[in-house]
């Protein structure tokens, strides 16, 4: 029988630069000429989000965030490495990157094996320098199992959930970020070049209606205002629906199999509502809660919509991981939820374990 161990963090795309430019889609966003100039004055803003932004933009609290997240990076990489994965299956959103205009699939498995994949591109093209102070060109060699992946489309298929797979990269495209970023933080100190588990990753569509539409990015007001909205994503109870169908896939096989949901919750710059100000964090906190309990009943209860309304649109892959380790009972043994104004988005890190294995965590907002 298959062993399981579930994992879900982020991919903070600007984790990967400096804290001088962590703040860096706050600081483009206050430019955006539809947002009314009295919101964009810091003393209009909560005190935590005035305290991050403090004298400098953000730069000072940057390093406190850093710290923060790469701790926990490194709890999650400590299990990795205790359990020892045959193969780690990560959820991710493909945002704008393989997936353009030609065919955008809700989801899609990446049948690829070893690629060889430049570790800083988002950041060359925001004009960051990388954290690790490495060459722009900087690659790392991601691991694959091409054959596996095979065999889990195709067990997919065979039990009824309709699966695309792809087999090469689109040519000049970026590798998905969420993918690539959760093995550059998984092996933060290494930036990402001393990883030794294959990956397997199944990709998202969880941009869904902006995945065209914003190119699944950064949009000014002036522009969203006549924008021409695509179909939607998959949603949150079908992919509660596909991490049940994958866990299930891999039930009868021997394999030690790592499941991970890679992105962060709430997005300050999908959050229309709040003016790409700040992340939803009441609507993350009543998830998290719900998490915190076990209530996967609330998680299935999510409409589309409501995921669109709290800039929550990356949080499908976590649906992904829910419904995975649902499916066959495996309890959460530590989770820890980050909370922040100004770097974009809010994080959280989970770590779900037999208890044959650690005993059974307790529950709790931050279980240490």
């Amino acid at each position: 029988m298959a062993e399981f161990l579930g994992l879900g963090l982020t991919h903070y795309p600007l984790l990967a630069g400096t804290d001088e430019h962590m703040a860096g889609l706050l600081r483009w966003t206050l430019t955006d000429p539809g947002i009314p100039t009295e919101l964009k004055d810091p003393a209009s803003w909560p005190e935590r989000m005035r305290r991050e932004w403090g004298e400098d933009s953000g730069t000072a609290a940057a390093a406190t965030h850093r710290a923060e997240l790469v701790e926990h990076l490194a709890r999650c990489r400590a299990e990795l490495d205790a359990f020892r994965p045959d193969l780690v299956v990560v959820w991710g959103d493909d945002q704008y990157e393989n997936f353009r205009e030609e065919v955008v699939p809700p989801f899609c498995v990446l049948a690829y094996d070893d690629l060889e994949v430049p570790a800083f591109e988002v950041m060359n093209e925001r004009g960051s320098p990388n954290a690790w102070g490495l060459p722009d060109d900087f690659e790392i060699t991601l691991h694959g199992d091409a054959a596996t992946a095979r065999r889990l489309t195709n067990t997919l298929i065979g039990t009824g959930f309709d699966m695309a797979y792809s087999y090469r990269k689109r040519a000049g495209a970026h590798f998905p970020h969420a993918i690539l970023n959760t093995q550059l933080f998984l092996d933060y100190d290494a930036a990402g070049s001393e990883f030794p588990y294959p990956l397997l990753p199944i990709t998202v569509n969880c941009y869904g209606q902006h995945a065209i539409a914003r190119k699944g990015g950064l949009a000014r007001f002036a522009d969203i205002a006549d924008e021409q909205l695509d179909p939607v994503g998959p949603s949150p109870s079908r992919c509660l629906d596909l991490g049940a169908a994958v866990a299930r896939a891999f039930a009868d096989s021997d394999l030690r199999v790592a499941l991970v949901a890679s992105s962060s919750w709430s997005h300050a710059f999908l959050t229309d509502k709040l003016w790409h100000l700040r992340p939803d964090t009441p609507a993350d906190e009543r998830l998290y809660e719900a998490f915190l309990a076990g209530d996967v009943d609330t998680w299935r209860g999510v409409s589309g919509a409501e995921i669109v309304d709290a800039g929550q649109h990356e949080m499908l892959n976590w649906f992904c991981l829910l419904g995975a380790v649902h499916e066959f009972g495996l309890p959460r043994d530590w989770s820890t939820f980050v909370t922040t104004d100004v770097f974009n988005s809010n994080k959280c890190f989970a770590v779900f374990k037999a208890p044959a294995e650690v005993g059974v965590g307790t529950a709790g907002r931050d279980v240490s």
